[in-house]
């Protein structure tokens, strides 16, 4: 063969490879995250990076969201965003509650293998459970008592932000909570992982009774 055929061929091969480089870069950044700064943690397939604890079969994907029903049971962010361990955030996602539904969305918390959450705070998903804690608020510190700011069966967004000590929980963009946590805070013993410090985040399954759907989980890392 002809050496100018060898070096097309050779030419070819070196445009092949820049331009898939060049394309996974570019599917990296996007799986990174967006013009915002917002991250997925959830594929909106399948459970990769997170892990459930006590009842695993209590989650489960359908439709592109968490179906959250059965045994009490709680599910962990383990995958590689921020190596898992999240201090200052914005996090948000979408929810929907059927009747008589009861979750939460854990932070700063740890993986345990059953019981409820020790460590990190839960901010409650609970549009008609006879708890009276109710969607919005930070469960047992800082609580939205009796009317909750959405309803079942319709999606809704709930945005947690957290800087420093200070944090905010927002329903639909409205605020429902905002709550610093005091210097040296007392809690009672069954509350006493409620701190703020680092973790990561966690959905709970709270009882056979309840179904709540999960979907399009995003964080944005903050300074």
């Amino acid at each position: 063969m002809q050496p100018r055929f060898f070096a097309n061929v050779a030419s070819i091969a070196a445009l092949t490879a820049t331009c898939l480089f060049a394309a996974i870069t570019v599917l990296a950044a996007d799986a990174a995250a967006d013009a915002d700064g917002w991250i997925s943690l959830f594929n909106g397939k399948d459970l990769s990076g997170w892990k459930a604890a006590e009842h695993p079969e209590s989650f489960k994907v359908v439709d592109g969201a968490i179906v959250v029903k059965g045994e009490r049971g709680h599910l962990f962010y383990t995958g590689d965003v921020e190596g898992a361990d999240f201090k200052n955030f914005d996090w948000k996602c979408e929810v929907m509650t059927k009747p008589q539904a009861n979750s939460g969305m854990y932070f700063h918390t740890e993986y345990q293998e059953e019981g409820w959450p020790a460590k990190g705070y839960e901010v409650q998903l609970n549009n008609s459970h006879a708890d009276p804690k109710k969607t919005g608020g930070l469960y047992g510190v800082a609580d939205v008592m009796n009317d909750s700011p959405t309803k079942d069966g319709e999606w809704f967004t709930q945005q947690v932000t957290v800087e420093g000590k200070h944090i905010v929980v927002r329903v639909n963009g409205k605020v429902t909570t905002e709550y610093t946590e005091p210097d040296n805070v007392k809690r009672p013993a069954d509350f006493a992982g409620r701190l703020i410090s680092h973790g990561t985040i966690a959905l709970q399954a709270h009882d056979p009774g309840s179904e709540v759907h999960i979907r399009k989980i995003m964080i944005k890392p903050l300074p």
